[in-house]
């Protein structure tokens, strides 16, 4: 037998706390911003990025989703947003290629499988965050990664989330040791 907790809560319809929250539609509008800003620990350079998911809260961002890519409120972050958010992901570089903001990290691996295996775990992180790199395997060991939302032209919020993903994996077994004196 189960129990239910009674909550001393208004009874609400469900349909329009969602239509208060996200508008008619199913749009986000100003109050989910406005609940996020205060609830949730939203980072001041929200406010200057236009667009709904182009922002980090202070949350490990190894423990984050990504979102889909669909959204027409998605944009990219400027490049001030992108680099106050490039130290939580150590060793990856911001470049800009015409104009085009991207994150890429270069590793060295000990054999031509062994890049393969790293594009293997990779790729299931990937696959997982419905978020995919750029992978490069150039001359038999130099492995390079880049990462950008191409479904708006730049970084965002996803671009951090898998780099952060990536940096977490367990690859010390495909890495060229470096040679001792």
């Amino acid at each position: 037998m189960s129990r239910m907790l009674q909550l001393p809560f208004p009874k609400v319809a469900v349909v329009s706390v969602f239509q208060n929250l996200f508008g008619a539609h199913g749009r986000s509008s100003s109050r989910v911003y406005e609940i996020l800003q205060n609830n949730v620990g939203v980072s001041s350079s929200r406010n200057s990025v236009s667009g709904f998911r182009t922002f980090c809260t202070g949350q490990d961002l190894s423990t984050k989703k990504c979102v889909p890519c669909t959204s027409k409120d998605m944009r990219p972050m400027t490049e001030e947003s992108a680099s106050n958010l490039l130290p939580k992901v150590d060793g990856w570089n911001m470049v800009s290629e015409s104009g085009l903001l991207k994150l890429k990290k270069s590793w060295r691996v000990k054999s031509f499988t062994k890049g393969l295996e790293m594009f293997k775990l990779i790729a299931d992180v990937a696959e997982a965050e419905g978020h995919h790199p750029d992978l490069h395997l150039v001359g038999w060991n130099n492995v390079t990664i880049e990462i950008w939302t191409h479904a708006v032209g730049g970084l965002t919020e996803n671009d951090f989330i898998l780099a952060a993903k990536i940096n977490a994996l367990d690859m010390q077994n495909l890495m060229r040791r470096k040679a001792t004196d």
